[in-house]
């Protein structure tokens, strides 16, 4: 592979991923089945979206796929590189959010995108960007242990200094700046990757991708089973309402789908089925929910 952009061999990895990430999780769910959307649209581009209900293991999830293009950048795009502004592009990404049943098991997130930018008379500029985070709702170290495990995986042949750069950067985007806490316990974020030219940035994104399945899984199996009640729904709905927060405020893949004119559908369907907010409420000290927010404190979970 040269290394100038290709973007049909990073196509077909996204779409190959799509469909391994799905049938994984189907076959995990044990019942449910992803229901497929495909769809276009007028500026051009479209994608396919799948999305889980209902299911034993479940109760909602999306796993999307989706490859766009038009004349001009959003303005999500553009903030943090206003040269680019005015410049026609193409994007493609798997983006996909699971919200299970039991409150024990954490929600997940992965992203991972290619964007190409381009003007007439000039070189078109391309960017890598993406990563994985969990958002738990009750305190498992071991969990999370194993989730930046699996992230310093991820970045093992990409530089020492990869794995915390990125981290860092996870720990700082999923804030939820208005209330000064943090969606979850984090995991790798980067954009705007380009600066080890296209063949080892690919292989980067190739890496969170193949990442996340190993990720997660384990820590499935380890909280699936483990008995709640309507005290820790309860709380889950309240810890979705963060998680809603976020999304529409702050989230830049939510912002970009929505300004660019995707499938509003397709774009909040990383939305839980069911969140609530209660006025000024907090846990009972020293409870299970109460730990929750030390918890959630950026720090080392490896060393």
């Amino acid at each position: 592979m040269s290394g100038n952009p290709e973007p049909g061999a990073v196509k077909t990895y996204l779409l190959t991923l799509q469909d391994r990430i799905c049938a994984v999780l189907e076959s995990c769910d044990g019942g449910a089945r992803f229901r497929e959307d495909a769809w276009t649209r007028d500026e051009g581009g479209g994608g396919r979206t799948r999305v889980l209900e209902n299911g034993a293991l479940f109760e909602k999830g999306g796993v999307n796929f989706s490859h766009v293009h038009g004349a001009t950048l959003p303005a999500s795009a553009t903030t943090r590189r206003p040269e680019l502004a005015g410049r026609g592009f193409e994007a493609m990404g798997v983006s996909l959010v699971m919200h299970p049943r039991n409150p024990h098991v954490p929600t997940s997130h992965m992203n991972v995108r290619f964007l190409m930018a381009g003007r007439a008379g000039a070189e078109p500029a391309w960017w890598f960007g993406g990563g994985f985070d969990l958002t738990p709702c009750y305190a498992h170290a071991e969990d999370a242990r194993h989730w930046h495990q699996s992230a310093r995986d991820a970045c093992a042949l990409f530089g020492a200094d990869t794995y915390p750069r990125y981290k860092k950067w996870c720990d700082e985007y999923f804030t939820l700046r208005h209330r000064g806490e943090t969606r979850g316990i984090g995991g790798l974020f980067f954009d705007d990757l380009n600066e080890w030219g296209f063949e080892r940035c690919f292989a980067f994104m190739r890496s969170v991708g193949d990442h996340y399945l190993p990720a997660y899984l384990p820590i499935i199996e380890r909280r699936r089973h483990t008995p709640f009640g309507e005290r820790e729904r309860e709380f889950q709905s309240f810890r979705r309402g963060r998680y809603v927060e976020f999304n529409l405020i702050y989230d830049r893949g939510t912002l970009f789908g929505l300004q660019s004119g995707g499938r509003t559908e397709s774009i909040l369907m990383s939305l839980p089925p069911v969140a609530a907010w209660r006025y000024d409420w907090r846990p009972d000290p020293g409870s299970p929910e109460d730990a929750l927010g030390e918890f959630l404190r950026p720090r080392d979970w490896i060393d």
